[in-house]
Formats: structure tokens, C-alpha cells, sequence
């Protein structure tokens, strides 16, 4: 699957997606101050290999805003994508170990079941959102970042307890 990210000029950025399936409507991502919302999905769905809500579109599903509520795995992923958020907001790393009780606490706190997390996932998870980071901040207004998604991150691994 090929995510097109087109950096704006105004409120927001735009992504643009091609699955086997053919093109997808484009999606607006409003800006947050780091890299797109949907771009932290990217890294945290190619990191942890699995399924989330662009696995959910590689598969056919729908790209609207409620997609994969009503899916546990999907909304596991969500609150890993929302962890690390946060992190990258608060603009420096916290230590493994208190980054994924966070994680197992949202999930807790919203009644889902958190993924496997480790250190060595973890610390590419962060590694590869630097590098999209800095890649992101250098784009002029207009241009793209093009990123793959293999397609087989469309199969879903159940969530676990950590």
C-alpha cells in the first residue's frame, strides 16, 4: 500500500492512499505540530507488524474517521498510535519501562487489551519516527513523502497482555 503525505500549506496536510484494491478518497490530516496522526499509524503499524487502521484500508476496509472502533486489535493500535503521540509532543523520550505501563494503563483505562510491546520494538518504533520526523520538517510546503506499507500488515495478530 503507498501512503502519499503532501505537506500543507494551511491547517492541514493530506494523505493519499493506493492499495491493491485501486485509489482511495484523500484523507485531510489536520496539523498537530509533529509528523500527521496518520503518519505516527504508518510507523507504529510497520514497527509492531500489524493491523491497524491502515491494515484496515490494505484490507478494504473504510477510511473514515470510525473506522475499526468496533475491532479490539484496531482499537489497541489506537492507543499505542496515542502513546507515542504524546511522546513525541513531549519532545523527549521517557524511560521503556514507564512507556509501556502508560500504554497498558490507556488500554486498561479504555477496556482494551494492549498489544506485545518490548524495549527492542519500542526502539524502533522511536527510531523510525525520528527519521520520518526530520524528514518531515525539511519538506517545503507541497511536497511529498512517499512510504510503503506492505500489504501483508493487512492480516491481524490478536491482542495479548503484556
Amino acid at each position: 500500500m503507498r501512503l502519499t503525505f503532501t505537506k500543507g500549506g494551511g491547517k492541514y496536510d493530506r494523505l493519499d492512499i493506493v492499495t491493491g484494491a485501486g485509489t482511495q478518497p484523500p484523507i485531510d490530516c489536520p496539523k498537530q505540530g509533529i509528523i500527521p496522526h496518520d503518519m505516527v499509524h504508518f510507523v507504529v503499524e510497520a514497527e509492531v507488524a500489524t493491523c491497524g487502521f491502515l491494515g484496515g484500508i490494505a484490507a478494504g476496509g473504510d477510511s473514515g474517521f470510525a473506522a475499526g472502533v468496533d475491532n479490539p486489535h484496531h482499537r489497541a493500535v489506537e492507543r499505542l498510535v496515542e502513546t507515542v503521540q504524546a511522546e513525541a509532543w513531549a519532545g523527549a523520550p521517557s524511560p521503556d519501562a514507564d512507556f509501556i505501563a502508560l500504554y497498558v494503563v490507556t488500554c486498561e483505562a479504555r477496556g482494551d487489551a494492549p498489544l506485545d510491546l518490548d524495549a527492542a520494538t519500542l526502539a524502533a518504533i522511536r527510531a523510525r519516527l525520528a527519521d520520518l520526523t526530520a524528514r518531515w520538517q525539511a519538506l517545503p510546503v507541497g511536497a511529498t513523502l512517499v512510504l510503503n506499507l506492505p500489504e501483508q500488515r493487512a492480516s491481524t495478530r490478536p491482542p495479548t497482555s503484556v
